[in-house]
């Protein structure tokens, strides 16, 4: 019953395609990918982890210590003014980002309150926190759909990705697989599915010891119910429809029963040791994305942002 929708006049309607992700995404992502630049800019104070250590990627010269290895130096560069020097390669630990990001019918949806849907604000997000933390010195990939990369190009290698996918993009749940020891996920995801199955999901990425962090998408009338007297309901997912007398009353019970909801995921997120964070379509991007850089920032020993 969560994941259902009522109708409004700008909401969806019976006999029109759910979301039509495989006909106009490619159209959209051009300006999601914009979007998320503009996002990924306006956040500042949020430093990865650079530093020196055994890797392939050069970081800098430094000069030769007393008591280390003649086989460190770079000749090439010592010849240059008579000093030594050692050249030193970014340190690339074993663990990395993991974004998921659910493309379910679900995330189609947008309210006359919001004008954006879920699955928009959900990419975007995930894009700027790409953009966001490999420029911070992390390796981000997407579950299921890329490995984890350093690119300058992060966001357009997401996108293609995303948009070459054509097996994943009604699941909304992530593989169920756990994730790398050292590794942190991302998942971008209304939540809709039944808290018991997040939850298992939940349980099952983090059982080698991963860290998480899950960025809930809502659109406000979710949150709210703002409805009065008689009203449809249509569920995204099955297509179901439900006739409701009192839509007044009935929303009572509706936030009642998506707060257990919520509860319940908050509580799968914290015998994990994961985090969850409520983000509402009617606010800035900005501020879903600054949160989880933080978080994932201070988990690296680094500024909270």
């Amino acid at each position: 019953m969560l994941r259902t929708r009522v109708l409004g006049q700008s909401e969806r309607q019976p006999g029109q395609p759910v979301l039509k992700a495989s006909l106009d995404l490619a159209a959209r992502l051009p300006r999601l990918v914009l979007e998320a630049r503009r996002v990924s800019a306006s956040v500042h104070g949020i430093h990865g982890r650079r530093r020196s250590g055994p890797g392939e990627t050069f970081w800098q010269y430094r000069p030769l210590v007393t008591g280390e290895s003649a086989s460190r130096i770079d000749w090439r560069r010592s010849a240059r003014d008579g000093h030594l020097f050692v050249r030193e390669r970014e340190w690339e630990a074993s663990h990395a980002i993991w974004l998921w990001i659910d493309r379910s019918p679900s995330m189609g949806f947008s309210s006359s309150l919001s004008q954006v849907s879920k699955v928009d604000r959900a990419l975007i997000a995930g894009f700027a926190l790409a953009e966001t933390l490999v420029e911070g010195g992390e390796r981000v990939g997407h579950i299921g759909l890329t490995r984890p990369m350093a690119s300058r190009r992060i966001v357009e290698m997401l996108a293609q990705a995303i948009l070459a996918d054509r097996r994943n993009g009604e699941a909304d749940l992530p593989p169920d697989e756990p994730l790398p020891r050292l590794a942190d996920a991302i998942m971008i995801t209304d939540g809709l599915t039944p808290a018991a199955a997040l939850a298992k999901r939940i349980a099952t990425l983090a059982s080698s010891g991963a860290r998480g962090h899950i960025l809930l998408i809502a659109d406000p009338i979710e949150e709210t119910f703002p409805f009065s007297g008689q009203a449809e309901l249509f569920d995204l997912e099955d297509g179901l429809t439900l006739r409701v007398g009192d839509a007044g009353k009935w929303g009572e019970d509706y936030r009642e029963r998506l707060q257990a909801h919520r509860d319940a995921i908050r509580e799968a997120c914290r015998h994990a040791g994961w985090t969850l964070t409520l983000h509402r379509t009617d606010r800035p991007a900005s501020e879903g994305v600054l949160r989880i850089a933080s978080l994932i920032a201070a988990s690296r020993g680094g500024p909270a942002g």
